[in-house]
């Protein structure tokens, strides 16, 4: 009993911290044609760039390199981008905080996000009151385009775009039945394997439902192998934190199990795995996505490993990306008028290391996702594009 008070007891804190950062937020808004400031020649053109912690490098790299090449050639009509960081370190809440503080203290011209979808929201929440545009890099969970508000865009595709590729894959090109998933209590993990087992319930209603493992319920990751083993499963989706991933499938392929390891984009997070236990998933994790042009792969790859000294894994990528294509739509809006940036990103059509970023009317990515397996921790699709 007081376990369940004291938990209750820390969510009411959580839930009173979110609600005064709010209502602080709110006030703000009242003055906020205080913070749409004239261009003025020289002046840096700032945007925001929010991330988990302060160990998390990755997407700092990915967006500082685009950056600096963005001043090579110019910045803006003479005047630098600068990049400006905040981490989400805290309590529940602190994505709101730190949001606001980019928006109205930093004055930023908009905000690249690469965290969890749950400080993703409340990153769009602020976002959306002071009418700035937010734009994800790394967070898939689809209701955060869902509230349809025009000021949101994701650079990955959601939960709900990667579970269709999954299930295209696992049920009808390899006609699979017995399916197995294994899930840890992570918020993104959950999320994701909710919206598949939404989609796979929608879609396909009789062929028979996925066997849930859950990671709680075994005491180390030989026991779980076994049980998968013994179930006779066809093959296995993972939805699990990245570093728990791979020591899952390490445990498979100790027991020689043969059955093909499927999950999200999110298990390739190098901000939680090493470049070389990236390496280790080669061929053997087959993960969503689109089209990686070879020829802009490769020379990311070796300007950022020039420049950082290592290789770059797929944060770093999407927040190029992200930042690159952002940095774009500010030069064809030419101006700080948050409208024109919004329509600018509305309207584009960026080619990236990721791919072509589009979006729909909610600000999702558009495109074809299909399963790909791993080479040198990236994906590799067939007949991939070449420019």
């Amino acid at each position: 009993m007081k376990i369940c008070q004291g938990s209750c007891m820390r969510s009411v804190r959580e839930l009173c911290r979110t609600y005064l950062v709010l209502i602080i937020l709110a006030s703000l808004v009242m003055d906020a044609g205080a913070c749409i400031f004239p261009d003025k020649q020289g002046q840096p053109v700032k945007i925001g760039l929010l991330i988990p912690d302060n160990r998390s490098v990755a997407a700092r790299q990915g967006a500082e390199m685009a950056i600096m090449k963005a001043n090579e050639n110019g910045g803006l009509n003479g005047s630098p981008f600068q990049l400006v960081i905040r981490s989400l370190e805290g309590p529940w809440g602190t994505g709101s905080k730190e949001a606001v503080n980019l928006i109205f203290e930093e004055k930023v011209w908009a905000i690249l996000g690469s965290h969890d979808g749950r400080n993703a929201h409340l990153v769009e929440q602020a976002c959306t009151k002071a009418g700035v545009v937010f734009v994800s890099a790394w967070a898939s969970d689809p209701t955060l385009s869902q509230a349809f508000v025009p000021w949101f865009f994701n650079c990955v595709p959601t939960d709900l775009q990667q579970s269709a590729a999954l299930i295209e894959e696992i049920y009808y090109k390899r006609e699979f039945n017995k399916v197995a998933t294994i899930s840890d209590n992570d918020y993104d993990s959950r999320q994701a394997l909710d919206n598949f087992l939404k989609l796979k319930r929608a879609r396909l209603t009789k062929k028979s439902e996925p066997v849930l493992f859950s990671l709680e319920k075994y005491s180390n990751f030989n026991t779980l192998a076994d049980q998968v083993n013994s179930a006779e499963i066809n093959c296995v989706v993972l939805f699990c934190r990245p570093g728990v991933s791979l020591k899952i499938i390490q445990a498979f392929n100790q027991k020689k199990m043969k059955q093909p390891v499927f999950g999200p984009l999110f298990l390739l997070n190098e901000n939680e795995l090493s470049m070389n236990e990236l390496l280790k998933l080669d061929k053997l994790l087959l993960v969503p996505s689109g089209g990686w042009p070879e020829s802009k792969t490769n020379l990311f790859r070796d300007e950022f490993r020039k420049i950082y000294k290592e290789m770059p894994g797929m944060v770093a990528a999407y927040s190029y990306d992200a930042m690159n294509m952002l940095i774009d739509a500010i030069r064809t809006a030419g101006e700080n008028k948050r409208e024109k940036i919004q329509k600018s990103i509305a309207q584009i059509k960026y080619e990236g290391v990721t791919g072509t970023i589009q979006f729909d009317r909610s600000g999702n990515r558009t495109g074809d996702f299909i399963i790909t397996e791993l080479e040198n921790g990236y994906p590799v699709v067939l007949n991939s594009i070449n420019n």
